[in-house]
């Protein structure tokens, strides 16, 4: 089996506290569609590409396209990935999406999240059209040339399959518990 989630595989469920005080749950996601994208508070691929992923997330949501954050790294890795950080970050740039916690890491191993960002875009019945990165320089978003997220979203919300289904994510490898900042877990490689 793929470390990574594969395509047509169904969303894994979780339970997981938000920055907004709430617990959330895969089930409480009624939109018709759901990106679910790892990321962290202080990867630079994360922060130079936040500002795209905005924009994504507005311009979808008219779309009904749900976007969820979900942060695995250990805080023990990273103090600033912690779950005060994430209250404060969004706090500071109110973010239009649900940024949860997964201070176990459980939900980061169930999808196979190998990089912030990682995003996963999954149908109306939930299996996952999509895997890899939302653009080809996330460090600085506006020189990207390719927008693989926005290609897929478009497609998926036209009724139609997604041609580019699997890309590699850039970005940050997921800071493991107890394990040095650059670890992957060994079954974890490129997606194509």
């Amino acid at each position: 089996m793929a470390f990574t989630l594969e395509i047509g595989a169904q969303a894994p469920a979780f339970s997981l506290p938000a920055t907004d005080g709430k617990i959330y749950s895969l089930v409480d996601l009624s939109e018709k569609f759901l990106v679910i994208f790892f990321t962290c508070n202080h990867c630079p691929y994360v922060i130079g590409s936040d500002e795209n992923t905005r924009y994504v997330a507005d311009q979808m949501s008219k779309a009904g396209v749900k976007f969820v954050a979900i942060n695995s790294n250990s805080k023990n890795t990273y103090a600033e990935d912690d779950f005060d950080h994430m209250v404060a970050r969004m706090e500071e740039h109110k973010f239009p999406w649900l940024y949860l916690y997964d201070e176990s890491q459980d939900i980061a191993e169930a999808y196979g999240a190998l990089r912030t960002p990682h995003f996963y875009v999954f149908d109306e019945s939930r299996k996952l059209v999509y895997t890899g990165r939302a653009i080809d320089s996330p460090r600085s978003w506006k020189e990207s040339t390719t927008h693989e997220l926005v290609d897929a979203l478009e497609e998926l919300v036209a009724g139609k399959s997604v041609s580019n289904a699997v890309t590699n994510p850039i970005g940050c490898n997921v800071k493991w518990d107890g394990k040095e900042r650059h670890w992957m877990p060994a079954d974890a490689c490129d997606l194509v």
